[in-house]
């Protein structure tokens, strides 16, 4: 889902519950507004807003996992495309066309994941023809010592532990943060809003409070859903650590 439409939607539906709070205050009788009303009110909404901080919090939470798994499997993805580089290298001149076939495929998947231009979506599902070109590669190798023999096994297990992160990277794009859980949040905080402007005063300062305290809400409902994307929203995994391991890779 749109992340900027959304907490967009938020928040105007927030400022209408404070609207109709305050028009249904006009039209209610005065023994509704008495302190005793207020205070259970009051008694009532404290309980929805502690469940409505929990399941808040609990999103939060959740989207932020996320972020945090997804930006470790770039991290370690990098970190095996400098091992297997440097296997390449102690390989020797036998694996330079398998080294520059590595090198073609990862530039790709850079440039896949991180497009240049800002209007690309991130496109995460590997490219198949060329992985198993480059296993195919791997492969034909022919080791004539012990030391690139040992260097070939490792080499292809380090390429297939490589195909698989990318492979669960994919698996885990999909959004963490379920849309029930979602909407729940955002009706119990209308019902908070309408029943608080309900029993305030209606004046500039509550004004402004409930829609200062409205556009946080709709910022927090932002970050949820953009760190539950963290590949091609405004708060996107950082591809710099791609971009130094594939510089190792320059020939």
């Amino acid at each position: 889902m749109n992340s900027a439409l959304t907490s967009t939607i938020v928040f105007a539906c927030l400022v209408v519950a404070v609207w109709l709070g305050r028009t249904l205050r006009r039209q209610l009788p005065e023994q509704h507004l008495t302190g005793d009303s207020k205070d259970a009110v009051k008694l009532a909404m404290g309980l929805v807003a502690t469940m409505t901080a929990l399941l808040l919090g609990l999103l939060v939470s959740s989207a932020k996992d996320t972020y945090d798994t997804q930006r470790t499997l770039v991290i370690e993805m990098a970190a095996k495309v400098a091992f297997l580089d440097r296997g390449f290298v102690l390989y020797g001149s036998d694996a330079a066309d398998v080294r520059n076939q590595f090198r073609l495929a990862v530039e790709e998947a850079v440039h896949r994941m991180w497009p240049k231009e800002a209007s690309q979506p991130a496109r995460l599902a590997p490219n198949v023809a060329a992985g198993d070109a480059l296993y195919a590669a791997l492969h034909r190798l022919s080791p004539q010592t012990e030391l690139q023999r040992g260097l070939k096994e490792q080499l292809v297990s380090q390429a297939t532990e490589l195909g698989q992160l990318q492979l669960l990277l994919v698996a885990q794009s999909v959004p963490s943060v379920a849309r029930p859980m979602l909407i729940a949040v955002v009706c119990w905080l209308l019902v908070i809003y309408l029943c608080f402007s309900l029993l305030s005063p209606p004046n500039a300062t509550t004004t402004l409070a409930f829609v200062v305290s409205a556009l946080s809400v709709a910022g927090a409902i932002f970050l949820i859903l953009e760190l539950d994307r963290p590949l091609g929203g405004w708060i996107e995994i950082s591809g710099q650590p791609m971009q130094n391991a594939l510089k190792r890779l320059a020939p």
